[in-house]
C-alpha cells in the first residue's frame, strides 16, 4: 500500500470510534428537521433564517490536537471531527452527512503558470497573510507570452484513498468521491490580481481596456474550457444537496439537476450551483465594472443551473445595473460593507436570497464579546432583510481570541434575535 494511505492499529481503532459517533449524529432526527428546512429556504419558500457558522479561519482555535499522524489517517480525524465539534459546540444549521467524502484530486494551472505564494506567520504561528510576485506587469508585454491552460486529474490515487478510507471505516458509513474544484474557481477578477498585481490590474483598465478584456475573456474561456473537459471526463458531481454551493452556503435543491442529467446520468454546468465573484474589483466605479468586469461574469452565469453571486464585496450600487441581470441567479452576498438599506427593498419578495455576512469583529477582534452590541447589529439586518428570504453566515473569522465559546454563543444570539424579531 501507498505509504501515504498507511495507518497505524491504533489510529484505526481510534477513527473506528469518532466514526461511528458521527454516525449517530449524521442520523439523528434534528439533520433530517435542518434538510427540510434547506430545501425550503432555496426554493424560497423558507420558515424562518437559516445560520451558518464556518469554522475554517478558527479551526485550530476549537479543535482538540489531533492524535493521527499518518497522512490519510490526519484527513479522516479532521472531516469527522470537525463535523463532530461544530455540531457539540456550535450547533448552527449545518447538516452532517451520513457518508465520508473523498475528493476527485485535479488539478488546474491557468496558462501553464506556477505562481508562488510566500506565507507569513501571525503571533500564533499560523500562516495567515502572504504574497507572491506576479508574472505579468503589463498586458502589452505579457498578454502575447500566455500559454494554453492545463489541468489533469489522478484517478489512480483518487480510488486508491477512496479504498483505504473504506478499509477503515467502510462498514460503518459509506465513502463517496466528489469534486470540490469548482468551489472557488470561478473569481476571474481573483486570477488577474495572481497574474497582475492590484495596481497593475486597476492601471491596466485604464490604460490598456481592450487588452483587458482578452484577458478577461482568456481566463473566462479557459475556466470554462477546464469544466467541459470535467464534464467529458465524467467527473463533475452534484452539489445539489448537502454540499457548498456559495460563499458558506449550501445547496440544497429539488431544482437540480436537469431532467437531461437524471436521465443519463451525465453531470454538466447546466446541472450545478455556481459560485462566483468579483471581490477585487470593489476599488473601481460601478460604470467600469459593468463595462470591463461584468460582461464575462455573465458569460459564466448562463452555463449554470443556480448561481450564487458575492463574498466581500459590496453590491448595492452594482446591483440595478449589472447583478439583478445575472442568468439563474438564486443567491448574493450581503457582505458586511453592503448597504442594507439600500439592498433589503430591492430584494424583498424577489426570487434571490438575500445572504447576509456579518461583521465578524464581534467574534474575532474585541478582546470582550459584546453581547448587546452584537444582537444590535444583527437585529439591524433582520429589520433590513423584513420581506426578503435571508441566510447569515459568518465568515472571515480568523480567531477566537482565546475564547471557544464565542461561536455558539454567537449563534444562539442570532437564533434568539430570530425568535424576537423575524417576521413581525
Amino acid at each position: 500500500m501507498n505509504n501515504n494511505l498507511h495507518v497505524t492499529t491504533e489510529e484505526k481503532v481510534y477513527l473506528r470510534e469518532l466514526a461511528k459517533k458521527h454516525h449517530g449524529y449524521a442520523n439523528a432526527p434534528i439533520m433530517e428537521e435542518r434538510r427540510k428546512l434547506w430545501y425550503k429556504h432555496n426554493a424560497l419558500q423558507g420558515e424562518r433564517p437559516m445560520v451558518v457558522m464556518e469554522h475554517g479561519g478558527f479551526q485550530q482555535d476549537i479543535m482538540p490536537p489531533l492524535r493521527c499522524l499518518s497522512p490519510v489517517a490526519v484527513m479522516i480525524e479532521t472531516q469527522l471531527l470537525m463535523a463532530i465539534i461544530n455540531y457539540e459546540m456550535i450547533n448552527d444549521d449545518k447538516v452532517i452527512s451520513p457518508f465520508f467524502t473523498v475528493y476527485w484530486q485535479i488539478s488546474f494551472s491557468l496558462f501553464d503558470m506556477t505562481i508562488e505564494l510566500k506565507h507569513a506567520a501571525d503571533s500564533d504561528g499560523r500562516e495567515r497573510g502572504y504574497g507572491w510576485e506576479p508574472p505579468i506587469s503589463d498586458l502589452a508585454h505579457g498578454l502575447p507570452t500566455l500559454k494554453p491552460s492545463t489541468w489533469q486529474v489522478d484517478r489512480e490515487q483518487t480510488l486508491a484513498t477512496k479504498v483505504a478510507v473504506e478499509e477503515i471505516i467502510g462498514d460503518i458509513m459509506p465513502v463517496k468521491i466528489k469534486n470540490n474544484t469548482l468551489q472557488w474557481f470561478f473569481g476571474l477578477s481573483c486570477s488577474v490580481v495572481k497574474l497582475m498585481g492590484m495596481e497593475n490590474m486597476l492601471f491596466a483598465m485604464l490604460d490598456t481596456p481592450a487588452e483587458f478584456t482578452e484577458l478577461m475573456s482568456r481566463i473566462a474561456n479557459d475556466h470554462l474550457a477546464f469544466v467541459r473537459w470535467q464534464e467529458q471526463e465524467d467527473l463533475l458531481t452534484l452539489n445539489n444537496e448537502n454540499d457548498y454551493a456559495g460563499a458558506g452556503s449550501f445547496g440544497f435543491t429539488n431544482e437540480l439537476p436537469t431532467a437531461e442529467c437524471k436521465a443519463s446520468g451525465n453531470v454538466t454546468m447546466k446541472d450545478l450551483w455556481l459560485n462566483t465573484n468579483s471581490q477585487e474589483s470593489v476599488g473601481i466605479s460601478p460604470d467600469m465594472y459593468e463595462a470591463l468586469i461584468f460582461p464575462h461574469y455573465i458569460d459564466i452565469a448562463e452555463h449554470f443551473g443556480l448561481v450564487y453571486y458575492g463574498c466581500c464585496e459590496p453590491v448595492h450600487d452594482i446591483w440595478d445595473s449589472c447583478i439583478s441581470q445575472l442568468p439563474n441567479l438564486r443567491k448574493v452576498s450581503v457582505s458586511a460593507w453592503c448597504n442594507e438599506e439600500i439592498i433589503g427593498p430591492k430584494l424583498a419578495g424577489s426570487n434571490v436570497i438575500y445572504s447576509r455576512k456579518p461583521s465578524p469583529n464581534f467574534i474575532a477582534v474585541d478582546q470582550v464579546f459584546n453581547e448587546t452590541v452584537f444582537s444590535d447589529h444583527i437585529a439591524h439586518t433582520l429589520k433590513s432583510a423584513k420581506g426578503c428570504t435571508l441566510e447569515i453566515i459568518f465568515r472571515d473569522i480568523m480567531t477566537l481570541v482565546g475564547d471557544r465559546t464565542r461561536p455558539g454563543k454567537a449563534v444562539q444570539i442570532v437564533r434568539d434575535q430570530i425568535d424576537k424579531l423575524w417576521g413581525k
